[in-house]
């Protein structure tokens, strides 16, 4: 009857598809996909949309698209399953790998009844996009850039990329508000987990380099995670960003064991936001002690300096008071001597001066008024004073004439020339 008409029924082709698709895939098979939606509804069912991606499309366009399911009676093993050994609930942008029947419905068409998912594949493929994270960034010669930044001895300015409400930040804030030392802590708010997470935090580090004078160095924290829920923090766009940042990154996002390649290109990779904080606290710590070492060293050198001196002043002093003992004593013996040879010259000068003295009294006693007066000379005077010349006498002046025994008045009678000699 249906050659006659010449066509079938659709609920026909359906049937004929149904059957060529049971036929054809009898059994389950293991499919890898994304997951571009995933709901789990009132009933208790999760219901996903499965995507392939080109990695020549743009955009990320998708190359082939199915819906699947996990029943109800399936979904809580599998989850959990998976959640244990991947650290990480189901989320949308993951790649996973499962294990799905291939059904087809007249209705509702195409489907994957999946009652399994393997965790290793997801991890897999997490550290296949790692690595090649890892090699882009070492071609692009950025990988050990934001590692050799020098990092300040007193790190107190600090720019803090996290969620506000992250559990995270509220530690982070809480350990350096006990500390003794004063951080001046700004936060540049971005989303922290999930596909639009990268974007996010790149977007923040591009507002913080704008005002990278004001900074030390920048801190992304946030709470813990497994190893998919950090997946982001692998992304070549992040990693490219930090391990180029003019200032130094430290992280602390708080990776279980893991560690991401945003970790490996940061300057200082820490475990946790608290640890973060310690870190901070410990340096500052680090370079006050530092300071008062230094002190002490100063002040120890000094007290060494001051009594080597002193032990040199003394030894100077003990030099001194020998070598000054020996010039006065010297200079006492040469005073003695001096003394002894002034003594000479002056006995001897008083004897030269005694004979000098002896030989001037004889010959002023050999010349004394009274001896010659005795030999028959005599001074004549006139007015008390001694005579030695006619000039300026006169007749009838009268004179005194003193002899050895007595004076005598005379008048002058006449004057006299002498004899010329």
């Amino acid at each position: 009857m249906t050659e006659q008409r010449g066509h079938i029924t659709l609920s026909e082709l359906q049937g004929r598809i149904e059957s060529a698709v049971t036929s054809a895939l009898p059994l389950p098979l293991w499919v890898c996909a994304e997951i571009a939606e995933m709901k789990v509804n009132y009933s208790g069912h999760c219901y996903l949309e499965l995507v392939e991606k080109s990695d020549d499309a743009s955009n990320g366009t998708a190359t082939a698209q199915a819906r699947g399911v996990i029943w109800r009676t399936a979904w809580p093993g599998v989850e959990s399953r998976f959640r244990r050994e991947n650290g990480t609930p189901l989320a949308v942008g993951m790649k996973i790998l499962v294990k799905a029947l291939v059904t087809y419905h007249r209705l509702y068409g195409l489907s994957l009844q999946i009652t399994d998912i393997d965790p290793s594949y997801t991890l897999g493929d997490m550290e296949r996009r790692r690595r090649m994270t890892v090699e882009m960034l070492q071609r692009d010669g950025v990988w050990d850039l934001n590692r050799s930044l020098p990092m300040p001895e007193v790190v107190q300015r600090i720019a803090v990329v996290s969620s506000a409400t992250a559990a995270g930040l509220r530690d982070f804030l809480r350990q350096t508000e006990r500390s003794p030392y004063a951080f001046r802590i700004e936060l540049f708010e971005a989303v922290m987990q999930g596909t639009a997470s990268s974007d996010s935090i790149a977007d923040a580090l591009a507002a913080i380099a704008e005002r990278e004078q004001e900074f030390d160095a920048v801190a992304i924290i946030r709470g813990g995670g497994g190893a998919s829920d950090l997946s982001c923090y692998d992304s070549y766009m992040l990693a490219s960003a930090v391990a180029q940042f003019p200032l130094p990154v430290i992280t602390g996002i708080g990776h279980d064991k893991d560690i991401s390649v945003t970790d490996m290109v940061a300057n200082t990779m820490l475990k946790t936001p608290t640890a973060v904080a310690v870190w901070l606290n410990d340096r500052a710590a680090a370079f006050d002690a530092g300071i008062e070492a230094a002190a002490a060293r100063l002040n120890e050198s000094c007290i060494r300096l001051t009594h080597i001196q002193s032990l040199r002043l003394q030894s100077l002093a003990l030099r001194c008071g020998s070598a000054a003992g020996a010039r006065i004593s010297s200079a006492r013996t040469g005073a003695e001597m001096l003394e002894k040879s002034l003594k000479r010259f002056a006995e001897s000068a008083l004897q030269r001066e005694e004979k000098r003295l002896d030989s001037c009294a004889s010959i002023t006693a050999n010349f004394a008024p009274q001896r010659l007066m005795r030999l028959g000379f005599g001074i004549a005077r006139m007015h008390g004073k001694a005579l030695r010349s006619t000039e300026g006498l006169h007749k009838g002046d009268v004179f005194e004439l003193e002899m050895c025994d007595g004076t005598v008045s005379a008048e002058i009678t006449g004057i006299g020339m002498g004899k010329e000699s």
